[in-house]
């Protein structure tokens, strides 16, 4: 029945997306935790590139941003992320990087809103103990902040798990790639989609589960 999949090493396609969408979604968190501080920094300046960053790049498709990198900042620049020999490596962080600057605007957006409902009093109450005001939102607001937007941020990490299939774009050899080689190469087209479909649901469907469960657990009492 599942002959067709024979010498096709699809396991290893989906290896590689989970490293892309662990790496990624680490990157866009610390990326999304600053773009988000900025956001409600009390410098206008900051408060204006973190503004601007998330409303240009959330509007930007991510296969622009991602063919960018491999063309722009690759080709024409000649930025090769420490791997120019190693062209499957280059693509890989190239790919790693984009799924970053796109997903962190995301995050800071969710982050934002976790924030927006921590009461203004305890940041009042802190600074009037004399804590500034990175003290107050790295020890009093985010952590109040993550607990309540946990499935927020778990429905923004299974759209990187499933945004990880652009990079196929730059040639990452990651399960969108594979099964377009195997539907080029073979003829069982509904079964081949029937088997990476099934492979994605088991990559989110237990992430969903897991982190809504956990929103549940550690949600903030009001």
């Amino acid at each position: 029945m599942f002959d067709f999949l024979e010498g096709y090493d699809v396991l290893a396609a989906f290896w590689m997306t989970v490293k892309l969408t662990a790496l990624s979604a680490l990157g866009s968190l610390v990326l999304g935790t600053l773009l988000a501080g900025m956001r409600v920094s009390p410098v206008p300046l900051m408060r204006g590139f973190g503004t601007a960053y998330v409303n240009i790049v959330r509007n930007i498709p991510l296969t622009v941003i991602i063919v960018f990198s491999s063309l722009g900042l690759a080709d024409i620049f000649g930025m090769t992320m420490g791997a120019s020999d190693d062209f499957p490596l280059q693509g890989f962080r190239l790919a790693v990087l984009s799924l970053v600057a796109y997903h962190a605007a995301f995050v800071c957006e969710s982050l934002r809103s976790g924030i927006n409902t921590v009461p203004v009093g305890q940041a009042e109450a802190a600074r009037a103990i004399g804590l500034s005001f990175s003290q107050t939102l790295w020890l009093i607001v985010l952590p109040q902040a993550f607990r309540s937007v946990i499935a927020p941020l778990a429905n923004v990490l299974i759209a990187l798990t499933k945004n990880t299939t652009v990079a196929a774009a730059i040639s990452v050899a990651e399960a969108a790639s594979l099964m377009k080689k195997m539907i080029e190469n073979e003829a069982q087209t509904l079964a081949i989609g029937a088997v990476f479909a099934f492979g994605f649901v088991v990559l989110t469907l237990p992430t969903g589960l897991l982190l809504g469960w956990l929103s549940k657990r550690l949600a903030v009492k009001r």
